[in-house]
C-alpha cells in the first residue's frame, strides 16, 4: 500500500501562462490527476467506484503558492489520505520543484465526500475503500520522502 503516492512531472508549453509561469489551472488538474492515480494504485479505478454505486466528489479546494512553476522544471507531486471520517475525506498534495535544491512550489488539500452516485447524497465510506488507504498524519513523513528533511 502506497501511504504517499508520488508522480513525477516535466512542466510542458501547455501548461505556461501569459505571465510565463505555471497556470494556477494547472495545479488544480495535477491535484485530481494524482488523486486518480492513487485510488487506482490502491486497487480503486474508477470503475470499480461506478460498479459500487458510490465515488468521491470534491467539496472544496485550497491552494497555498508558494514559488511559481516555470517551463522545464521537473515536478515531483506527492499526495496522501490526512484523515477519513464518517462521510469525508481530506487529501493533501504537495509540488515540489526537483533538483540539488528541491523546494517546494505549493502545497495544496481537497476535501473529498463520498457519495451515493444515483442520488447524489454524501454516504458513509464503504469499508472496503476505508482499508484500502492509509492515513498519514504528519507532512514530516512526506517531507522526508521529497528529500526536504
Amino acid at each position: 500500500m502506497a501511504r504517499i503516492y508520488q508522480k513525477d512531472i516535466l512542466v510542458g508549453a501547455e501548461a505556461i501562462d501569459a505571465h510565463r509561469h505555471v497556470n494556477n489551472q494547472e495545479y488544480l488538474r495535477w491535484m485530481e490527476e494524482v488523486a486518480i492515480k492513487h485510488s487506482c494504485a490502491q486497487g480503486w479505478p474508477m470503475q470499480r467506484y461506478l460498479d459500487l454505486g458510490a465515488s468521491w466528489f470534491v467539496r472544496s479546494h485550497t491552494i497555498e503558492y508558494l514559488r511559481p512553476a516555470m517551463l522545464h522544471d521537473e515536478i515531483a507531486i506527492y499526495t496522501w489520505i490526512a484523515g477519513l471520517s464518517e462521510r469525508t475525506s481530506p487529501r493533501r498534495t504537495l509540488f515540489v520543484r526537483r533538483g540539488e535544491r528541491p523546494h517546494v512550489l505549493a502545497r495544496a488539500e481537497t476535501l473529498w465526500t463520498f457519495v451515493n452516485i444515483a442520488t447524489g447524497r454524501s454516504i458513509p465510506i464503504h469499508e472496503d475503500v476505508r482499508s484500502a488507504f492509509e492515513v498519514v498524519e504528519s507532512e514530516d513523513e512526506v517531507f522526508a520522502a521529497a528529500g526536504l528533511r
